[in-house]
């Protein structure tokens, strides 16, 4: 291959993240209503009889399909899906930043205002309850922030024997943050924390 055919498939490159073409996507909603003339988050119940976080607080959404137009199309037929509402009750719908998962996922969160939400009629498939909470509750309520760490665990036939330093290699152990809101006797946390706590930083 010569000089020019390289620089010619470089200089055609548009970056993305490494590896991204493997990822699974998802795209989400933080959907904000009108309720006592204060904004309030709404959150949904996980179905219990979900194979994957039953029962676990979060936010509308799921995987990007090929047929999805957008990131933001897919979040907001997500919500609609899930929630039973027209995609036309949402208004005002803006990016939060995307969030690349240490397992393999990426999420495009967004923002909106579902502007009649005694409509909702749950998909109770995939959704068990929906509440919300006064954004001004997060506004003046630090989260709770816990530590994980992932240790790194070679398959057995690994190669000690092309690196240096072998079987007393030094791993770094991954850690990640943990974000806990405790409202009433709801506990909002994980990746729905994280987005959250994002989003108030934002706005504050």
């Amino acid at each position: 291959m010569d000089a020019k055919m390289i620089l010619d498939r470089v200089q055609q490159h548009t970056p993305t993240i490494l590896g991204s073409r493997n990822f699974a996507k998802f795209a989400i909603l933080l959907p904000l209503v009108q309720k006592d003339n204060e904004t309030h988050v709404l959150f949904e119940v996980r179905s219990r009889q979900l194979r994957r976080q039953p029962g676990d607080i979060c936010f509308p959404g799921g995987r990007i399909d090929r047929q999805d137009t957008s990131e933001e199309a897919a979040a907001l037929r997500e919500t609609s899906e899930e929630l039973g509402i027209d995609e036309a009750d949402i208004s005002d719908i803006f990016p939060l930043d995307y969030m690349v998962s240490p397992f393999g996922m990426i999420v495009y969160p967004y923002t909106g205002f579902i502007h009649d939400p005694e409509s909702i009629k749950l998909n109770l498939a995939e959704v068990e309850d929906y509440f919300t909470v006064p954004l001004s509750f997060f506004m003046e309520t630090k989260p709770q922030i816990h530590k994980v760490d992932f240790e790194a665990k070679p398959e057995d036939d690994f190669p000690f024997d092309l690196i240096v330093g072998g079987e007393d290699y030094d791993w770094r152990t991954r850690q990640i943050d943990e974000y806990f809101y405790i409202y009433e006797d709801k506990v909002i946390w994980g990746l729905t924390g994280k987005i959250l706590a994002h989003f108030v930083e934002m706005v504050r």
